[in-house]
């Protein structure tokens, strides 16, 4: 799948934005590190550069959109408080974010959210409301609890403030690992992919854009091949965190604009990877962190490339689901 020719002017997050966000969320977010492996390169066939968000604060890179937004939210409209909702990281990411302010954030999370992530949630002072993802709409969730509290509605992905913040990932990847070939990133909503690709082609404009779905939750690659935004049914996958069931209003036409492709990745191929970078890397992820690299692992990723950015999303899993794998 090839990308439409990039024209970064009709992209409404520029790589100024990303730069100032890096520096709004000093305070929290960390300059997570850029790790390799000899052994890893060696299966996959290139030099992959891994940005490690699993060794992020609340130990994903959504604390970099979540702090991001409501570091911008006027400080009048902070003190009602925020919420979201999410199957975890980002709950996270909003909660350790409205605690470092000292105002309120009640979470909308689905019944069937990993217990690492609710009680990671919950530690950081989070009210939790629970829904059920198979019967209920969690954006018509999120907005009725914003409206009876009058809180600020931070939503996961598909706002400029959060694209700006998740971009910062990238921006920092890009300065540690020059000259890269290609990023590859995982797609949930798109947020996380739309920064990335904004950061890499503003940087480096003939850089290749990857990025990666759960082949049970391809969303994105089935409306991109349809130009035009497709839902899915409720995806099972073992990556939660990319159980998106459509693409983003604002994320879409970015994706649309700046990814080169999308490779779609099985159960088996999430496990191995997340196998391989836990025994071999000695890197926890969970299987949604494991997403990226696993078509490197599999060499899924087309011929000629040699210096690839691997992002890391995040590091939340149960024990019981690791030690299942």
């Amino acid at each position: 799948m090839i990308a439409m020719p990039v024209s970064l002017n009709s992209i409404p997050v520029t790589l100024a934005d990303i730069q100032a966000a890096s520096v709004r969320i000093r305070p929290i977010a960390k300059h997570t590190p850029v790790m390799t492996s000899r052994s890893f390169d060696a299966e996959a066939g290139v030099s992959a550069f891994f940005k490690c968000e699993n060794l992020q604060t609340g130990a994903a890179f959504k604390i970099r959109g979540a702090t991001n937004f409501i570091y911008s939210i006027p400080p009048e409209d902070r003190a009602r408080g925020v919420v979201a909702f999410s199957s975890g990281n980002h709950a996270q990411a909003v909660a350790i974010a409205a605690q470092s302010l000292g105002i309120a954030a009640t979470i909308a999370m689905p019944l069937d959210a990993p217990r690492t992530k609710v009680e990671g949630t919950r530690a950081r002072g989070a009210r939790i409301v629970n829904y059920d993802r198979f019967k209920d709409d969690r954006v018509l969730v999120g907005k009725k609890l914003a409206a009876e509290t009058g809180a600020t509605l931070v939503p996961p992905y598909d706002h400029p403030w959060i694209i700006a913040g998740q971009g910062t990932a990238v921006l920092e990847l890009m300065e540690q690992a020059p000259d890269l070939d290609a990023i590859v990133v995982c797609i949930g909503g798109g947020g996380l992919m739309s920064g990335s690709a904004i950061a890499a082609k503003s940087i480096n404009p003939k850089i290749r854009v990857i990025g990666v779905e759960p082949a049970d939750g391809n969303d994105t690659d089935l409306s991109l091949r349809a130009g035009k935004r497709i839902e899915i049914p409720p995806p099972t996958t073992i990556a939660d965190g990319l159980r998106a069931q459509i693409p983003g209003e604002l994320t879409f036409p970015i994706l649309q604009q700046l990814v080169d492709e999308v490779i779609l990745v099985t159960e088996d191929e999430i496990k191995a990877a997340l196998k391989f970078l836990l025994l071999r890397l000695k890197i926890l992820t969970e299987p949604s962190g494991a997403v990226s690299a696993a078509p490197v692992l599999a060499r899924k990723l087309p011929a000629g490339l040699k210096r690839v950015g691997v992002v890391l999303s995040g590091g939340n899993v149960d024990w019981e689901v690791l030690a299942s794998l």
